[in-house]
C-alpha cells in the first residue's frame, strides 16, 4: 500500500503513539494503516463507509477514531509536536465552515453545545484559530456561526505572555486589549471606526497577519474540515488538531 504519510512526518506521530498509555503499538504496520486511513478520509471528505477495503473495515476505524477523540488524544498529539514555536508575534482569527445537513441532530437542542449554528452562510460552525509567528496552529476553539469572534479571543490568548498580539478590528475591544497588557503583550489591533480615541498600531506589523488567513487556507485543502459532516464538536475537533499535527510535520 502506498502511504500518504510521508516518513519523516510518521516518525513523531508513531513515537507519540508508543508513549501514550492504552495504545497498542505493537503492530506498527496496523497502526499506520489506520492512521491512513483517518488522513483518506480527512483529506478527501469521505464518508466513513465509503472508505476503500484495504484500509481495513470502515466500522471499525471509525470505532477507533471516535474513541481516540473521547479521550482527547488527538488535541494530545496536536500538543505534542508544537516544537519551539515562534512566541515573539501570534495572530488570532476566525473562519467559517458550512456544516452539512448530516451534522445535525446528535441529541434534541445541542446545537449550541456541538458548536453549530444559523449564520448569514446559513447552517455552520466557526473555527477560532491562534498561530505563531510562523503560521503554524497553536489552539483552536469551536462555536456556533452566528457567534462574534471576540467572544473566543479571551480564552484562546490567556496562556500567551510577553508576545505581540496581531488581529483585525474585529478583535478591538477594552476588555481583551487589558487583559492582553496585563499578561506583558503588545496589540496590532486597527481600532474600529465609533471609537472615540483611536489607538496607534504598526501598519506594516499589521500586514503579517496574512500568515492566519495563509493557514486556513491550508487547512482547507481538508475537505473534511472545509466543510463539517461530523455531528460531535469533539470529532470535528479531532480532524481539525489532525490537520494542525500534519502541517507542524510539514
Amino acid at each position: 500500500m502506498d502511504y500518504h504519510i510521508k516518513a519523516q512526518e510518521w516518525e513523531p506521530i508513531l513515537s507519540f503513539l508508543q508513549h501514550y498509555p492504552g495504545i497498542h503499538t505493537r503492530n506498527d504496520k496496523d497502526l499506520r494503516c489506520f492512521i491512513e486511513g483517518v488522513w483518506y478520509v480527512l483529506r478527501t471528505g469521505c464518508q466513513w463507509r465509503l472508505l476503500p477495503s484495504h484500509y481495513g473495515h470502515w466500522r471499525a476505524l471509525h470505532k477507533r477514531f471516535k474513541h481516540w477523540s473521547d479521550r482527547g488524544l488527538w488535541q494530545k498529539l496536536f500538543s505534542s509536536v508544537q516544537n519551539n514555536p515562534d512566541l515573539e508575534h501570534v495572530m488570532i482569527d476566525a473562519t467559517i465552515v458550512r456544516a452539512h445537513a448530516c451534522s445535525a441532530g446528535l441529541e434534541k437542542n445541542t446545537g449550541a453545545q456541538e458548536a453549530l449554528g444559523r449564520s448569514k452562510g446559513g447552517f455552520t460552525t466557526k473555527i477560532h484559530a491562534l498561530v505563531d509567528g510562523l503560521g503554524n496552529p497553536l489552539k483552536f476553539l469551536l462555536t456556533p456561526g452566528q457567534r462574534h469572534d471576540i467572544t473566543q479571543s479571551y480564552e484562546i490568548v490567556e496562556d500567551i505572555f510577553d508576545s505581540t498580539v496581531i488581529a483585525d478590528k474585529g478583535y478591538d475591544a477594552s476588555a481583551l486589549i487589558t487583559q492582553l497588557e496585563e499578561q506583558g503583550c503588545k496589540t496590532v489591533i486597527p481600532s474600529r471606526k465609533n471609537r472615540k480615541e483611536p489607538r496607534r498600531y504598526d501598519p506594516n506589523l499589521y500586514k503579517e497577519r496574512h500568515l492566519v488567513e495563509c493557514f486556513f487556507g491550508k487547512m482547507k485543502h481538508y475537505r473534511r474540515v472545509f466543510s463539517r459532516f461530523d455531528k460531535s464538536a469533539s470529532v470535528f475537533l479531532s480532524f481539525l488538531c489532525l490537520v494542525g499535527t500534519l502541517i507542524w510535520l510539514r
